[in-house]
């Protein structure tokens, strides 16, 4: 059996001052003098009270994360840019070339045909149905507008402008189409064989 020899009151004390004052000046560095201060006080009470190391660093280190916490700043959060379809077209409002423009615009976003003999084929239905003309109208019929809705009226349903405005009357013609045809070269396959769509 080994004994080892005791260790007096006296040397415990420097032992615990000497680690405390380590521990206050390595904090320096990272936390400002208010904060050593107290941490400096709250070692001097450890060493009188509970005369060991370990309890003089704990509770330093309680002391310096208290009066100096670290700021947390927001991460930053990058979003991929949505892409739209524009919505100003290039060409004067009520040109054949502004109502093929838009045209071309709600058959690629809205039923996403983005082929050009599909575009090719609505430019034959309504080439021969209005010459993409937003006020044509049928006398005879009643048919109204770019796509011809027979009556005019039907086209309420995409807008209260049906009557002048060529977006509403290409909006409601091609659900129309999509509707009964599935496709603008299926409007003109039928347009073909029978005459009309």
């Amino acid at each position: 059996m080994t004994s080892t020899a005791p260790t007096s009151p006296l040397r415990r004390r420097v032992v615990v001052i000497a680690a405390g004052t380590l521990a206050v000046g390595a904090l320096s560095a990272v936390a400002p003098a208010p904060a050593i201060e107290a941490a400096s006080a709250a070692s001097t009470t450890s060493v009188a009270t509970a005369g060991t190391v370990a309890a003089t660093g704990t509770v330093s280190a309680l002391t310096v994360s208290a009066a100096a916490p670290t700021a947390r700043t927001a991460p930053t959060v990058t979003r991929p840019a949505l892409s739209r379809p524009a919505t100003v077209a290039p060409f004067r409002v009520g040109t054949v070339n502004y109502n093929k423009w838009w045209a071309k615009q709600i058959l690629a976003t809205r039923y996403k045909i983005r082929s050009a003999a599909q575009f090719r084929c609505l430019v034959t239905v309504w080439n021969r149905e209005s010459h993409w003309n937003q006020r044509a109208h049928n006398h005879r019929s009643g048919a109204h507008g770019i796509p011809q809705a027979l009556p005019g009226s039907k086209m309420r349903s995409a807008g209260a402008d049906w009557r002048t405005n060529p977006v509403t009357q290409i909006k409601w013609g091609l659900g129309y189409i999509d509707r009964r045809y599935g496709s603008p070269c299926g409007a003109l396959r039928h347009m073909n064989r029978h005459g009309w769509y």
